[in-house]
């Protein structure tokens, strides 16, 4: 796979859209990415756009046509002496996940999604080419410490243990939403009392898990009504399918998955609430660099800086992530504390 990279240039507007695929494809590794030449005019691939009312649509190719921020003079001087002449930031994320984060374009090569759409942003601002590195979940650690990446930007959350030997940036709400069929009787679940009775499904062992049972427990010492479950399912595509059939009444999850499929099919779902991922505690996903290096307050500029030229909500709307948005970027904030 030859290497490219891409240099920053003005904002431009979405290239033709098509709905994504819900399953995540296989990664791979070593992917760099290029600036992609404008679409000509009527040039969308048919084969992959499904024309829905108030959907949103999204590209999967691999000319991105990403949207692209300029250079940041405030960012660029906050750079350390050991940033200043590298041409290149190198950046690390997933491609294994389901959209919008990361995922693969349709060449099952190229990563896509959010993440790498922040990343594009924040190479902008710091005058720097953008690579990216495809790594799996278990592998980033230690190539962000080895100094193989620079940075790695893959829907990671702030925690007082990560800040032992990470600083962070943050960009987005680490959010978990209430997803429901377009029908259903359920309009709003913003606290607990609002699940009482419901047949609720969660995925198992995770930290929504632990969220809906300990809400269920506080339902029923206040003499509520219980869950009806929880329903556990594994598989996001079987989640669906139970929604659509009646099965469960809402399935509680990521709510960036969960957002994104309820904009790019409305007629079939919706999301009625959401709840920040470190209940009762507060929880960010942040840009995670190496402690001590020094470039974390550089990245947090640079994110500011798309915030501020709404570079940065654009690439949010083009994924369905508006809710997620954080105004501010901030260095180290507080993290989730440590589990015992």
């Amino acid at each position: 796979m030859t290497a490219t990279t891409t240099r920053a240039r003005a904002p431009r507007a979405l290239a033709a859209l098509a709905v994504v695929p819900l399953l995540a494809l296989a990664a791979c590794s070593g992917v760099s990415t290029e600036a992609p030449a404008a679409a000509e005019e009527g040039a969308a691939t048919e084969e992959s756009t499904t024309s829905v009312s108030d959907a949103l649509d999204v590209s999967t190719s691999p000319d991105q046509d990403r949207i692209r921020t300029t250079e940041s003079a405030e960012a660029i001087a906050l750079l350390p002496d050991a940033w200043k002449d590298k041409d290149e930031i190198v950046v690390a994320i997933s491609a294994g996940s389901a959209p919008p984060l990361g995922f693969l374009a349709d060449d099952d090569e190229t990563p896509i999604g959010n993440e790498t759409d922040i990343a594009q942003l924040v190479a902008d601002a710091l005058g720097k080419d953008l690579r990216l590195e495809v790594k799996a979940w278990a592998d980033w650690p230690l190539a962000l410490g080895s100094g193989d990446v620079d940075a790695v930007i893959s829907n990671v959350t702030v925690t007082e243990e990560r800040k032992e030997t990470i600083d962070f940036s943050t960009y987005r709400n680490d959010e978990l939403g209430w997803l429901v069929g377009a029908d259903s009787d359920i309009t709003s679940i913003t606290k607990r009392e609002d699940i009482a009775g419901k047949v609720v499904a969660v995925g198992s062992g995770t930290n929504q898990e632990k969220i809906v049972l300990e809400w269920d427990r506080l339902n029923q010492e206040d003499g509520l009504e219980p869950i009806q479950g929880p329903e556990y399912y594994e598989q996001f595509s079987d989640v669906l399918l139970a929604l659509q059939s009646g099965r469960i009444e809402t399935y509680v999850g990521p709510n960036a998955s969960l957002a994104y499929q309820a904009a790019i099919s409305p007629q079939d779902f919706t999301v009625v609430g959401t709840l920040n991922g470190g209940w009762p505690d507060t929880a960010q996903i942040a840009v995670a660099t190496k402690k001590g290096n020094e470039v974390a307050p550089a990245i947090t500029a640079a994110i500011n800086h798309a915030i501020e030229d709404g570079t940065y909500l654009e690439v949010l709307q083009r994924w369905g992530l508006e809710s997620e948005a954080v105004e501010e970027s901030q260095t180290n904030p507080p993290g989730l504390p440590k589990t015992e």
